[in-house]
């Protein structure tokens, strides 16, 4: 239950954030909160990440279905075993979630945290995607310990 609290939390501060932005910016606006480095700005994405198959919302309503699907099955099998995979699973849940509600209710996803990484202007991002990408770095971590545990127990 807890990881679902995790998940549902991660959807409300991220739909939060995009209907904030929505309200008080205009489309392109921008506000410097660290110069050269992080700025909020209003920002649409009709595709993926870095707006790859841009306009193909089937395909994206089918996968994310799908995901969410195997991600609460993950959770209900998984997480019994280790919290590291439990909390990975339900960042990568609220964040799958996040962007479905925008693809839905908006047919596009709000972006609005922009970043600059030595003059790089990485793609801006939002909440769900900040999830998304805690979470697959948490099952990294997750993977990488219970292989390091399995060679020590093989070795041991």
């Amino acid at each position: 239950m807890r990881y679902y609290v995790i998940a549902l939390f991660v959807i409300v501060m991220d739909q939060l954030t995009k209907w904030m932005i929505v309200k008080r910016m205009e489309y392109g606006e921008s506000i410097e909160v660290i110069e050269n480095l992080l700025y909020i700005t209003s920002h649409r994405n009709r595709g993926a990440a870095w707006g790859i198959l841009e306009g193909q919302m089937w395909f994206f309503y089918a996968i994310t279905v799908a995901v969410i699907i195997a991600l609460v099955y993950y959770i209900q099998k998984m997480a019994k075993q280790s919290v590291l995979i439990g909390v990975s699973l339900a960042f990568m849940l609220g964040g799958a979630i996040g962007n479905f509600i925008d693809r839905v209710f908006r047919q596009e996803v709000v972006d609005f945290v922009h970043t600059y990484i030595f003059t790089y202007s990485f793609p801006i991002f939002n909440i769900a995607d900040a999830a998304l990408t805690i979470g697959v770095g948490l099952l990294i971590i997750y993977m990488i310990l219970e292989e390091k545990l399995a060679k020590e127990k093989t070795n041991g």
